[in-house]
């Protein structure tokens, strides 16, 4: 079973539809016991930093989701679940993150007029590096994105994907051991997404 985290952080429906669609079954929970029992876990998320972390924190899940990613067991984050994996966001005048991954969460600042912010739509993702949640996947497909942050890691080794907009060139896509993140949304992505989730699902 799939545990996607429930932080009140919206769009978990979706994910659960996505999987539901690929055959995938799945629990929308904030019950650490059953998170980290888990097969997988899911943690997606829309909103911003200060009150997802300010949730996580109320609902006592910070301990849990440092233990299911130290499990060893396939972990995937999506958009903020992406960002508040990292140390540190910019957003909501600063936020202390989970700290699993270092590195920043920076604000898109264009210096053209035409890119606006938030980023929304569909973007092309660049594969820096192999990974099995690649399968099957061209090069360059396009993912649909909403975010004004996106994460800057303090290591590049742990980037496999690259997305350019609004004069940056950022980390759409990063995994490491066990854990697998994407700013772009897999579950509003169409076929590519599914695919990639189904990767995800058969990740070992």
């Amino acid at each position: 079973m799939i545990a996607i985290i429930d932080y009140k952080a919206g769009n978990l429906t979706s994910v659960m539809l996505a999987l539901d669609t690929i055959g995938v079954k799945a629990q929308i929970t904030s019950d650490p016991t059953v998170i980290l029992s888990a097969e997988r876990v899911i943690f997606p998320g829309v909103g911003a930093a200060g009150s997802a972390m300010a949730n996580l924190r109320q609902l006592g899940l910070l301990d849990c989701i440092k233990q299911t990613v130290a499990s060893g067991k396939p972990f995937l984050g999506i958009c903020l679940g992406t960002q508040i994996i990292f140390a540190h966001s910019d957003e909501d005048g600063g936020t202390c993150a989970l700290g699993i991954l270092p590195g920043n969460v920076n604000l898109f600042q264009p210096a053209d007029r035409a890119d606006k912010v938030p980023q929304m739509g569909w973007n092309s993702v660049k594969q820096t590096a192999k990974h099995p949640v690649w399968n099957g996947i061209s090069d360059n497909s396009e993912f649909y994105f909403v975010h004004s942050y996106y994460p800057v890691p303090d290591h590049e080794n742990i980037i496999i994907g690259t997305t350019d907009y609004a004069g940056a060139v950022f980390a759409s896509a990063v995994a490491k051991d066990n854990l697998v993140a994407t700013q772009f949304h897999i579950e509003k992505s169409g076929k590519v997404g599914l695919r990639l989730l189904k990767n995800f699902c058969e990740w070992k």
